[in-house]
């Protein structure tokens, strides 16, 4: 078996065990059985994170330990006609020309392919290497929990290359810092009067991403869009919210968002005046760059439903509408790179408030810091109530890494062409477990894989074989 159609045969295996956050443990199960298969002992932290122990090949043995480094746990987002539960259900692989892509969900490549190319590494006799050791992470996706508490006891080895990376050829040695901040603005509930009637509004099929990896991208974020249509609506009319929700994951650009509101029944025709107004601006804007926007508003009857006061209402659209999304600087000396950004991923009106979510990152400590704080502010002045979560700081790079002028080298001798050097905007788990482990000489790399974190994720099948070789190579080496 060729190496690209081993490893792909491997991916479909971890694909077939549901393994989002939070739920990893048939995942490490049956990698634990794997590893037991293959001669290899391993241990896992009270965190849940596991090390696979892999002997080395004969005539490597004196040779200093590598680590090999990914993520068990992958973000599970799917179309909203899809119905697959990612508790139970394997991912439906599906190959399509030189791609690899998922049944109407997220396909899990980030970092299920990383997991199946150490598995193809050691299955591989051919493949010469030192002692390895095969380090993944539980919760990657929900925060870097497995990295932040992992027990550096689990670890031998001083030099790690981690496979979570997302372009073939292109070696990243820094990453931003990140945190969270959950608000929850009160509310208290009443009920829609006869006088009033319930509209429905929906926002669809807009792009999403990868929160750190697409924002420069500008796509289109579904809970700030939904806000922008409600604030429209609402300047020349009193509405009253009802439902609003969008999002299903702090560090995935939102794509669809729903709402349902009540107004006056004799205001009913100016809504739906003003929101073909707000629509047709809108389309006009997206036109070029969210061709699958579907913005519908209808009029929906049946029991009285449940809805909070006008005020509340206007202080849950201002807050949407004032909180910042997207880009907020780039690097001065490095424009091509986004330095700072935050990503509204999840909003949901509950029975004690409107929850939202804000995903804040910065390659610089002191900026993460600031953009968190501009979120706590705005959340303050429309009176909710704030939770910073721990802020992890950048991975700071070295380019005198002993290790990246060795898979530069190795890369050249292979390729007969120089690797790019970048920073990722994206969160790698590389500092945080440097850290723990007393410094570690790490650089991230990996295959090419496209439009992480939505159901459009999909793996570039050639990209394999040149991952392979390297990998093939720096082991060698």
């Amino acid at each position: 078996m060729n190496p690209t159609e081993l490893i792909l045969k491997n991916f479909e295996k971890v694909s077939s065990i549901p393994r989002g956050s939070k739920n990893e443990a048939a995942i490490r199960n049956w990698l634990i059985k794997w590893a037991a298969e293959h001669n290899c002992t391993s241990k896992t932290d009270a965190a849940g994170n596991l090390v696979i122990y892999v002997p080395a090949s004969q005539g490597y043995e004196d040779r200093p330990t590598l680590i090999l480094q990914g993520h068990m746990d992958m973000v599970c987002q799917k179309t909203l006609e899809s119905t697959h539960d990612f508790t139970k259900d394997p991912i439906q692989l599906i190959r399509d020309g030189d791609w690899i892509r998922a049944n109407s969900t997220t396909l899990g490549a980030d970092n299920g392919i990383g997991i199946a190319l150490m598995m193809s590494l050691v299955e591989d006799e051919s493949v010469k290497h030192p002692p390895l050791e095969l380090l993944l992470t539980v919760e990657e996706e929900s925060g870097l929990v497995g990295a932040d508490t992992l027990d550096p006891a689990l670890l031998t080895g001083k030099t790690l290359i981690n496979v979570d990376s997302e372009t073939e050829g292109v070696f990243t040695v820094g990453c931003a810092g990140g945190g969270n901040v959950y608000m929850t603005l009160p509310v208290t509930w009443d009920s829609q009067k006869q006088n009033e009637v319930a509209f429905e509004l929906k926002v669809r099929g807009l792009q999403g991403g990868h929160s750190g990896e697409d924002i420069n991208k500008f796509r289109t974020n579904a809970n700030k869009l939904i806000a922008r249509v409600l604030d429209f609506i609402q300047r020349d009319m009193e509405i009253r919210l009802s439902t609003l929700k969008g999002g299903t994951a702090r560090n995935a650009i939102p794509r669809d968002a729903e709402a349902v509101f009540v107004c006056a029944k004799e205001n009913a025709t100016l809504c739906k005046e003003k929101f073909s107004t707000i629509q047709a601006t809108i389309k006009s804007e997206l036109a070029k760059t969210e061709t699958g926007l579907v913005l519908t508003l209808n009029e929906i009857s049946g029991e009285p439903v449940r809805t909070i006061n006008p005020t509340e209402t206007q202080a849950a659209i201002r807050l949407l509408m004032a909180l910042p999304h997207g880009v907020t600087s780039m690097f001065a000396d490095m424009p091509a790179f986004v330095e700072t950004s935050n990503n509204i991923g999840v909003m949901e009106l509950k029975e004690d408030g409107l929850s939202v979510v804000s995903t804040n990152r910065s390659a610089v400590f002191s900026r993460l810091d600031e953009i968190t704080r501009r979120v706590e502010t705005v959340a303050w002045l429309a009176g909710a109530k704030t939770e910073r979560t721990k802020m992890f700081p950048p991975w700071q790079p070295n380019m005198e890494s002993p290790l990246l002028k060795q898979c530069v080298d190795t890369y050249r001798g292979i390729v007969e062409e120089d690797p790019k050097i970048e920073l990722t905007h994206g969160g790698l788990e590389c500092g945080i477990i440097s850290d723990r482990c007393g410094g570690l000489d790490t650089i991230s790399m990996g295959p090419t894989i496209r439009d992480l974190h939505s159901p459009e994720e999909r793996l570039f099948i050639p990209s394999l074989a040149s991952t392979w070789e390297f990998l093939r190579g720096i082991l060698a080496s």
